[in-house]
């Protein structure tokens, strides 16, 4: 067995073996439709411990929370790349609820439900909550680009996908605190920490991403204009470390970092073609291969015993999560929203779309590796939650769309 602990040589084998067989697999998913990173945790089952004893992948090991942490943050940056201010300016009412008071409301149902089921203290039931409240750019972007929808739902729900990924990830880390330091959570001083958080985050990730546009756009200094992917690998990186010594998100900050460079031309500081198709193809393979090692090795971490003990328990919560937490959701954040004006059809179909995936994935490893509580339940719930709504709603959001004639086919022919 290959120990990703271990030596460097096992580590590198390690990776050639996640990402030979995970190109083989993805691949494999492309006709079926299936979503590919459903295959790369299955992938990570066989591999691991529970079956071929090919791969052990410690979750508290400093080499496994590298990964997480450098895949969450460039998969955050990538997915703030893909926001658009023009979409924004229509439709910014819905996306700043869901976004905010929809990731709260989803942890409220959500850990209401834990709570219950568990008997768990609130806290550490929130914090359960808290980890599966965001959707994942990283399963919905790639599942639209095999089933493009309408194209304002489609901006509008990878928007939100982005942006609830790093306002859920404060969230999580308040939380978080807050069970290591004795489970009690002061509601001003848990708001005080988040919006500290979120708006220091924020500030470094503009000033990061100002920085790289003006070097690398030739209508700015352009000083570094040929080197354009190596200045955002920086600058995503750069942004999460500063925020972090800032004691701030630094999730927020890699983030608000993509989405400035990702739209310099209303800065006036576009990229050339050649540039952007430079940075189009790395951003793809970098978040590719990430979620290849972030999905394969939580597959190797599964631990059955604890997801067997609690199986009818997770899934009674992924239940609440996918049918009752969402379309509250959803009901919560766009329905009075006058201008962007929803119809049925879309707001049945955003009640949903919605995929556990990277993110979510990613804090339950933090979890794992902070020592928290009964963190083993956390990770066997999260694993549950991103089969099931990976398996269950990403595999029929083509069948739904068609259904509610929002497939760009169905809406054109309506027209």
């Amino acid at each position: 067995m290959f120990h990703l602990a271990g030596t460097w040589e096992e580590a590198l084998m390690i990776l050639f073996i996640v990402v030979g067989l995970g190109i083989i697999v993805s691949k494999l998913t492309e006709k079926p439709r299936i979503p590919d990173v459903a295959v790369f945790l299955v992938l990570g089952i066989v591999l691991g411990p529970q079956v071929l004893h090919l791969i052990s992948a410690p979750s508290q090991s400093q080499v496994n929370q590298f990964i997480i942490y450098l895949g969450a943050t460039l998969i955050l940056f990538d997915g703030g790349r893909s926001v658009r201010f023009d979409v924004l300016r229509r439709v910014y009412i819905s996306i700043s609820v869901l976004v905010t008071i929809g990731v709260v409301v989803s942890a409220l149902v959500v850990g209401v439900a834990v709570h219950l089921l568990l008997g768990t203290p609130w806290v550490w039931s929130l914090l359960l909550a808290a980890i599966m409240a965001s959707t994942d750019p990283a399963t919905l972007i790639p599942v639209f680009k095999r089933v493009p929808i309408v194209e304002r739902l489609q901006q509008t729900m990878e928007t939100e996908s982005a942006f609830n990924d790093a306002t859920a990830s404060v969230l999580v880390m308040t939380l978080m605190a807050a069970v290591q330091t004795g489970g009690s959570l002061n509601i001003g001083s848990a708001v005080y920490q988040f919006f500290h958080d979120s708006l220091i985050g924020l500030a470094v990730g503009l000033v990061f991403g100002v920085a790289a546009l003006w070097t690398v756009s030739r209508r700015g200094w352009g000083i570094f204009h040929e080197f354009g992917s190596v200045v955002l690998f920086v600058t995503a990186i750069g942004s999460y470390v500063i925020a972090s010594r800032l004691h701030a998100s630094g999730f927020m900050a890699a983030f608000a970092a993509g989405v400035i460079t990702g739209n310099g031309k209303s800065f006036g500081w576009s990229f050339s073609a050649e540039t952007n198709a430079h940075l189009e193809h790395f951003g793809s393979v970098m978040t590719t291969i990430m979620r290849m090692l972030i999905f394969v090795l939580l597959g190797t971490q599964v631990d059955f015993g604890v997801v067997y003990q609690y199986l009818w328990v997770g899934l009674v919560v992924v239940a609440v999560l996918m049918f009752i937490a969402r379309p509250a959701t959803v009901v919560s954040s766009v329905l009075e929203d006058r201008l962007a004006k929803w119809n049925w059809r879309e707001v049945t179909f955003m009640m949903w779309v919605r995929e556990t995936g990277v993110i979510p994935a990613a804090l339950a490893g933090t979890a794992v590796a902070e020592k928290i509580p009964h963190a083993d339940v956390i990770m066997a719930v999260a694993f549950l939650a991103i089969l099931c709504t990976i398996l269950v709603q990403a595999t029929t959001t083509g069948s739904v769309a068609k259904l509610l004639r929002l497939n760009r086919e169905g809406h054109q022919a309506d027209l």
